[in-house]
């Protein structure tokens, strides 16, 4: 009887591990999503619960992911890599820019008139980061995507017709280096997340922003400012670069599994997918800025002939900071415009 109940306890005890195993391989992962953009503007609804959902459906579930939006978790813009870093929350998408000096080379895309496209910026954009840059200025975060909006338009309450007309214009700026084109073009920039652009422009402190159209209709921008100007030719003004990342212990952790379906979900797909969505929701934007009767001028080929060559020195004094840096900052300027090139742009 003995030897029969040794067995049994055997049995049960190997019944038992075999139980924490299966749950450990089944067990389930909820990530916390902290962002600054409210809810039914288009880089939540229409793609970052996009893909989640994705990434819960091809995880059967075992991966949850929750949305905290407009900053609900608490914080400021600026904070949100600081909190995914340290693991405040899993994850959290932002602008780069909006730690300045923390990724130097991540503003070759942002210079002035580098952009051709928006999707095949990403995807160069995306290369760089998972090639190299994950393991220097990216290195304390697991970056699931990397991409830039559409083409920088300058919308303004009094209307920008000719580079003259930037001298002495404060307006706001979303990075350092897009702040030092607007400076270097005559106006007085003044840095701050988008969402404070609202009460900014209410109480005078800027005359007007650059923003892409497509984010304009999150923060009702057609109705504080008539007037909207865009650049002809086939490079954009300017872009700005954006991060959705994961606290790197989080994702270490995970197990093999979720981690593969995580990454087939997120990296090139999610960065080109992300980058398209956004442009094709300009078209909209743009038209209910012409709907609600405001004014788009569109610089002809001449006018922005004379903004490039305004807007050399930033690009000068960029590659002279990369440089002191020890980064080949004219070397990474023809790297990115092949990048896009190959990439279709």
């Amino acid at each position: 009887m003995k030897r029969i109940h040794t067995l049994k306890t055997a049995l049960l005890g190997a019944a038992a591990l075999a139980f924490v195993g299966g749950a450990a391989l089944a067990q389930d992962v909820t990530l916390r999503l902290h962002q600054f953009l409210p809810p039914p503007a288009p880089v939540p609804k229409l793609i970052l619960k996009p893909w989640a959902a994705n990434v819960e459906e091809a995880s059967g579930g075992r991966i949850k992911i929750e949305h905290f939006d407009a900053m609900s978790l608490g914080g400021r813009p600026p904070e949100l890599l600081g909190q995914a870093r340290d693991g405040v929350v899993d994850l959290a998408m932002t602008v780069a820019g909006y730690t300045p000096g923390l990724f130097p080379r991540t503003e070759v895309f942002e210079l002035p008139f580098m952009m051709t496209n928006p999707v095949a910026t990403s995807a160069a954009y995306w290369q760089k980061v998972d090639t190299d840059w994950s393991s220097n200025e990216y290195k304390d975060v697991q970056v699931l995507g990397a991409w830039v909006h559409g083409p920088g338009q300058i919308h303004s309450k009094d209307g920008v017709n000719s580079l003259e007309d930037m001298k002495g214009l404060t307006l706001r700026g979303p990075t350092r280096s897009i702040n030092n084109l607007l400076g270097e073009l005559g106006a007085e920039p003044v840095g701050m997340p988008l969402p404070a652009i609202p009460e900014a422009l209410s109480k005078g402190v800027v005359k007007g922003t650059v923003i892409p159209w497509e984010v304009t209709t999150a923060i009702r921008l057609s109705e504080l400012v008539g007037n909207h100007t865009e650049f002809s030719g086939d490079e954009a003004f300017y872009t700005s670069a954006i991060i959705l990342v994961m606290n790197k212990d989080k994702y270490n952790a995970l197990p093999d599994d979720l981690r593969a379906i995580l990454d087939a979900e997120s990296g090139e797909k999610l960065s080109k997918f992300a980058a398209q969505v956004m442009w094709d929701m300009d078209a909209g934007a743009r038209k209910i800025a012409q709907d609600a009767g405001n004014t788009i001028t569109v610089l002809d080929d001449a006018e922005v002939a004379r903004w490039k060559a305004a807007a050399e020195p930033v690009v000068d004094q960029w590659v002279t900071d990369m440089d002191a840096q020890g980064i080949d900052g004219a070397g990474l300027i023809d790297e990115a415009k092949q990048l896009i090139k190959k990439y279709g742009g």
